[in-house]
């Protein structure tokens, strides 16, 4: 698949701010089914300064500085991105068991971006959660191969969870989140990474964007498309990484368009900053994933 993904942001302040610095996580870091060209960012008002870096984990960051007041921000990225299936089905790989796994993370040397060492700890938005570690217990038992532990985990938070995108906020701690069985898909993926590194398996945070398909005979409406969050495993040297959808049921193909993964939503988030000033700000986000030459209404 071919995609063109439009993302704009905007957020308005109830009273100017100055000396701003943000970071954006919109350009799509490596990641080996995918192939991105055309990358564009446009920022308003015009930064002082701008740099692009990779890093830390598997991230591109654009971070600016904004010297002079604003009471509004633009930001629009744009890129071309094609997306392949993976070789071979990950679901029907033979892969190690779920203790194998957790024993060669535990004794890997890999210390880049995508080796499975920086993912195996709580993080300050995963902390180890007792609860979550516990009702996972039956799921990813020890002897279990890691890809059917993987896929059951996914289907038991699919099935036990409710989308609900007002029932958490982006802070909200994954333990919240598990006991009211209620959330988004930034909390779904959480919740499953919370419990695979409780069992000793590198689990990661992936942010991207997914298509969403019209109902039967409508055309694609442009701004209906959406920002979108799932859990990767680590599942051994052979197969690496693999994304799993808990929102959806599904594993990461080419519906899915990667963008960063981290151990959290904080090491990926699309943006943050710091400024001086005080007051509300409103955010409003629009996405567009377009299949090149499909028609929109």
């Amino acid at each position: 698949m071919i995609y063109d993904i439009r993302h704009q942001t905007r957020v308005d302040y109830d009273a100017p701010v100055r000396l701003a610095r943000f970071n954006l996580r919109l350009r799509p870091a490596p990641w080996p089914t995918q192939s991105v060209s055309q990358f564009r960012l446009s920022v308003s008002p015009q930064p002082w300064t701008m740099e692009e870096e990779a890093g830390p984990f598997l991230v591109n960051r654009s971070r600016l500085f904004i010297r002079e007041p604003l009471d509004r921000l633009d930001v629009d990225s744009t890129f071309r991105v094609e997306v392949t299936p993976a070789a071979a089905d990950p679901a029907e790989a033979v892969t190690p068991s779920v203790a194998e796994i957790g024993a060669c993370a535990a004794a890997h040397r890999d210390l880049s971006a995508l080796g499975p060492a920086s993912y195996i700890y709580p993080s300050a938005m995963t902390p180890l959660s007792p609860e979550i570690v516990g009702w996972a217990g039956s799921i990813l038992a020890g002897k279990r191969s890691v890809m059917d532990a993987g896929l059951a985990l996914m289907h038991a938070i699919h099935d036990e969870f409710t989308y609900d995108g007002t029932a958490t906020t982006a802070d909200t701690p994954p333990a919240e989140a598990f006991r009211a069985r209620h959330g988004v898909c930034q909390d779904f993926a959480h919740v499953m990474i919370v419990a695979a590194r409780g069992h000793g398996l590198p689990a990661a945070y992936v942010s991207g964007y997914l298509r969403t398909l019209p109902p039967p005979g409508q055309p694609r409406l442009v701004g209906a498309d959406a920002t979108h969050a799932w859990a990767a495993l680590w599942c051994g040297n052979e197969l690496g990484w693999v994304g799993f959808d808990p929102t959806n049921a599904v594993l990461a193909s080419t519906d899915h368009v990667f963008t960063a993964m981290g151990r959290d939503y904080a090491d990926v988030a699309p943006m943050d900053g710091v400024f001086h000033g005080g007051g509300g700000q409103r955010l409003r986000v629009c996405v567009d994933v377009a299949p090149v030459e499909e028609p929109v209404d």
